[in-house]
């Protein structure tokens, strides 16, 4: 009897496919709630090579639903302690740990690595970015967004629509799990949906959740979902990192007022000042710090008649 002798047992499965999930490397980008359930269940299932990025260190807020993480490790950087926990789970699992903040700068090198990307990082601008990036190379993305008791898990990219295609436009304002708060199975759930979803295309079942969306509602039990292979992709506004400002471009910076502009030359102005504000020649960069404003000023600006607009989120 081996470790997968009940995986290789699933129909479909068999040698061949344990085989490629042991061959295959995956991208995950945060390890928070989602990851902590994604991150276990890919080790446990046999991926050969585990890359987990997250910038952020463990929190006492963060332990009723990131289930990788104990006490003692409180004020630790996750991504390492992730990456060490995937090991113990499974020595197979070859699992890299980084502590970084994944940016359109540094995505492309992580994502040409990876067979699979899997956004759990909670973050308009990372899943933005990782949509479009994988949406050029032609890799899957796996997404999902957990709030309260509710949320989705998608397959995009590769042969599907993007992330665009699904949702071209942001929220007029967005809540987090910090604001509206967030119940630690509904994110466990959703984050093994993402897992399955891993599973199924690393291995090559069918039928392929690619352009499939998977909604959960745990207030009103109710599991939903619906096929977006026919989508057509929308236009929109892209992600850079501060290290892509190139000369020339002109900086504003939306945060609210009392915040310190933290991009040299940056302007700050407010989306109000943007109605009056004169469009320039070259290309606009809008900053603020999760993205939302930032795509806000870029939708009024375009409306206006603005064609060179980028968005940097300065603060995840």
């Amino acid at each position: 009897m081996t470790r997968y002798d009940r995986q290789i047992a699933v129909a479909g499965v068999g040698s061949e496919g344990q085989a490629r999930l042991r061959a295959a490397r995956v991208l995950v980008v945060g390890a928070g709630g989602l990851g902590s359930a994604v991150i276990p269940a890919l080790a446990a299932a046999g991926v050969g090579r585990l890359t987990i990025v997250d910038t952020d260190t463990v929190a006492l807020s963060n332990l009723h639903r990131q289930t990788l993480f104990r006490d003692s490790e409180i004020g630790q950087p996750k991504a390492p302690l992730a990456a060490a926990r995937a090991a113990e789970i499974n020595p197979d699992c070859r699992a890299q740990g980084l502590a970084l903040r994944l940016d359109p700068a540094n995505a492309p090198a992580l994502i040409t690595e990876a067979d699979l990307v899997i956004d759990a990082a909670d973050s308009f601008a990372v899943t933005y970015t990782l949509s479009d990036l994988c949406k050029a190379s032609g890799k899957p993305l796996i997404s999902a967004s957990v709030l309260g008791r509710s949320g989705y898990a998608g397959a995009f990219c590769g042969t599907a629509p993007s992330v665009r295609a699904v949702f071209p436009d942001l929220p007029a304002q967005a809540a987090s799990c910090a604001t509206a708060g967030v119940l630690g199975p509904a994110v466990a759930a959703l984050g093994a949906v993402q897992a399955q979803m891993a599973l199924t295309l690393l291995i090559g079942l069918s039928p392929s959740p690619l352009g499939r969306l998977v909604t959960l509602d745990m207030e009103r039990w109710h599991f939903g979902g619906f096929d977006f292979r026919d989508a057509e992709e929308a236009p929109g506004f892209g992600f850079l990192a501060a290290t892509q400002i190139e000369p020339g471009d002109h900086l504003i910076d939306l945060r609210p007022a009392g915040s310190v502009a933290t991009l040299p030359g940056a302007r700050a102005l407010s989306l109000d000042d943007l109605a009056q504000w004169p469009i320039p020649p070259g290309r606009v960069v809008l900053c603020c710090s999760s993205g939302l404003r930032a795509w806000r000023g870029a939708s009024a600006l375009a409306a206006r008649g603005a064609t060179r607009l980028a968005l940097l989120a300065d603060g995840q």
